[in-house]
């Protein structure tokens, strides 16, 4: 992953934004900033709010209040140009089952000032077999590839990605993933990804932000996330009477190092485990569930964390 350009002006800039569904407040406060070229992932329980949060910044939400800016528009009052510049791949659709995969890809090329070229596009999602199947008899993961294909083919500047690889087998995810990260890479593409696949997201994220009972609670590079997790990391080794032993520790490497020179010979089944991004998931959600608010360290900072360039 390289460096974004964090002094120019975000592709999406959030400030302080609310949403309220009668005496609900869904979304209390949400700040984020993501740049140009850059992978972020959006992480949360179910009713967190990642739905609403990914809504108002494509445009189809308006918000309770707060400051909303996406490629230099409000979203609010987005028009036809902006919304060329945005691609989508929702959860999940329903529509266009009678259409042939390559005619439907042809036809939305033509909304676009300067496609993708659908034959190319349909090789590059791995659907070339199925160009002339109707949408209505894809499989599940054969219809997720064209979602794909269909939200890339405008050339977005920014692309919004809603679980994309569910349904997909581990070659086809492990495509996916590069074509991501082309986009990112060689073209500048800013990604927006919303998934429950903790594994998916520290493959591809360049920051992460965690999004527990409406509000930012972490964001970060996966490895600050898990640095700044309340779980310790825990050494494990097998002494020399056979026994296994086990201790949390949060300088592992002292304590590693307090081991050998206690010890008269190797150390056997030496294994240090340090926090995963799961585990800092896990703690921001029990925290949440818990009634205990605040960030993964305690410290107090969680906006400031996710207000982070």
């Amino acid at each position: 992953m390289t460096p974004k350009d964090t002094h120019a002006q975000p592709v999406v800039h959030a400030r302080d934004v609310t949403m309220t569904y009668g005496d609900i407040d869904v979304l209390r406060g949400v700040d984020l900033d993501i740049h140009r070229g850059e992978v972020f992932a959006l992480l949360g329980p179910n009713g967190a709010g990642k739905t609403t949060t990914v809504e108002i910044l494509e445009g189809f939400r308006r918000r309770s209040a707060g400051e909303v800016s996406v490629l230099g528009t409000d979203p609010e009052r987005g028009g036809d140009a902006w919304r060329g510049r945005i691609g989508l791949v929702l959860q999940s659709w329903r529509d266009h089952r009678r259409w042939r995969v390559a005619e439907l890809l042809t036809h939305f090329a033509t909304y676009y000032p300067d496609p993708r070229d659908p034959a190319e596009l349909l090789a590059l999602v791995g659907l070339t077999d199925q160009a002339g199947r109707q949408v209505g008899r894809l499989s599940g993961g054969q219809r997720r590839r064209l979602d794909v294909a269909l939200g890339i083919v405008g050339r977005p500047e920014l692309l919004f990605l809603d679980e994309p690889t569910t349904g997909f087998d581990p070659q086809a995810r492990h495509e996916f993933h590069v074509l991501v990260e082309r986009l990112a890479r060689d073209e500048g593409v800013t990604v927006l990804l919303t998934t429950h696949d903790l594994v998916e997201a520290e493959r591809l994220a360049d920051r992460i932000a965690m999004l527990v009972g409406g509000r930012i609670r972490a964001c970060g590079t996966p490895a600050e996330l898990a640095r700044r997790a309340a779980a310790q990391a825990e050494v494990r080794w097998t002494a020399d009477d056979g026994t296994s032993r086990r201790e949390r520790t949060e300088d592992p490497s002292q304590l590693v190092w307090e081991l050998h020179r206690h010890a008269d010979g190797p150390i056997a089944d030496l294994e240090v485990r340090r926090p995963t991004l799961e585990d800092t998931y896990l703690h921001m959600v029990h925290r949440e569930a818990d009634g205990t608010d605040g960030d993964a360290d305690g410290d107090g900072d969680a906006d400031g964390e996710a207000q982070a360039a």
